[in-house]
């Protein structure tokens, strides 16, 4: 491909941006609450993972999707040894393109190592220090625990907590930023209380709006509009689950007031989870149930292509 093409970082390597088709931005394949594939009650069997994985996947690309984002970061699911790798075999056996995130978050789910680093007293990890590890993951590939890294992240996930944004939480967006602006990829966060805010930590950080997907503003009251002023992408995360009236009006004030180029949909569907509960919905309700939806709310094809393709194109691509 040309040097110029703009790519798009999967798990099988580098795909053109243009090639991703309709995409789902935020799903999990497999979830795994951290230390839960220790637990002497909780199965991990890889093979039957993957055969559970394949067919959601399988009906995802049936039901239209062509790339899924496994944005659940470092710790959920990929701190099981051999995820990267199953993830690659799925990818192959399915012909979704699969991106894999780095990034982790909030304070409340990281490990002590992340937590107390070698001061007195203990202090936060520097935003630096989170921008190197995240770096790496892009640069240097993807770690599989305690064996070697793989393919580059396409992805850097950061997660506020809901009650307000900690110390721990602010380091970790700020690094996630410097690790979007040194690499090119894009940073999806999850906001706490105060989305305005948030966003404004990261804009002073020194990312570009259009680099930067703010997630979760379906879930509760949110102030959309301004964010999508601001120029960053909104993520309405839960399209699929339970009753939809709210967010599709909410698609719709979004596209009325002019920002249907900042709209990012996605499920939140989680194909296997160990450790706590997934939400009943599947990976292409996306396409079989809210997209239909809205159409029949007066949403043309023209503003569901630019949802669904090019504005996850144009966040994906490393530029």
């Amino acid at each position: 491909m040309p040097d110029n093409t703009p790519v798009v970082n999967t798990v099988l390597g580098p795909v053109p941006a243009d090639q991703l088709g309709p995409t789902e931005v935020h799903a999990s394949l497999l979830s795994v609450v951290p230390g839960a594939e220790y637990a002497p009650d909780i199965a991990i069997n890889r093979a039957e993972i993957f055969t559970i994985l394949r067919d959601k996947l399988i009906t995802f690309h049936n039901a239209g999707g062509r790339t899924i984002v496994d944005a659940a970061g470092m710790f959920h699911g990929r701190s099981v040894p051999l995820t990267l790798p199953m993830l690659e075999n799925l990818s192959s056996a399915t012909d979704v393109n699969i991106i894999a995130s780095t990034g982790m978050g909030p304070e409340e789910m990281l490990g002590g190592y992340f937590l107390t680093p070698q001061t007195n007293p203990p202090t936060p990890w520097p935003a630096e220090k989170f921008a190197d590890l995240f770096s790496k993951e892009i640069t240097e590939g993807m770690v599989v625990p305690r064996l070697e890294r793989r393919a580059a992240a396409g992805l850097i996930v950061s997660l506020a907590t809901e009650t307000g944004m900690t110390a721990t939480d602010e380091s970790l967006l700020c690094g996630a930023v410097r690790a979007a602006t040194a690499t090119g990829v894009a940073v999806s966060h999850t906001f706490g209380a105060d989305l305005l805010v948030e966003i404004d930590i990261a804009l002073d950080e020194g990312i570009a709006p259009e680099r930067l997907v703010v997630r979760g503003v379906d879930r509760r009251q949110a102030p959309v509009l301004e964010a999508a002023a601001r120029g960053v992408y909104v993520g309405i995360d839960q399209a699929g689950q339970g009753d939809d009236t709210a967010r599709i009006a909410l698609v719709k004030e979004l596209i009325d007031a002019g920002y249907t180029h900042r709209i990012i949909l996605s499920s939140s569907a989680i194909g296997v989870a160990k450790g706590h509960e997934a939400p009943a919905v599947e990976f292409g309700s996306l396409f079989t149930a809210f997209i239909p939806a809205l159409r029949n709310a007066g949403v043309t094809d023209a503003d569901i292509t630019q949802i669904t393709e090019t504005n996850p194109r144009d966040l994906l691509a490393v530029r």
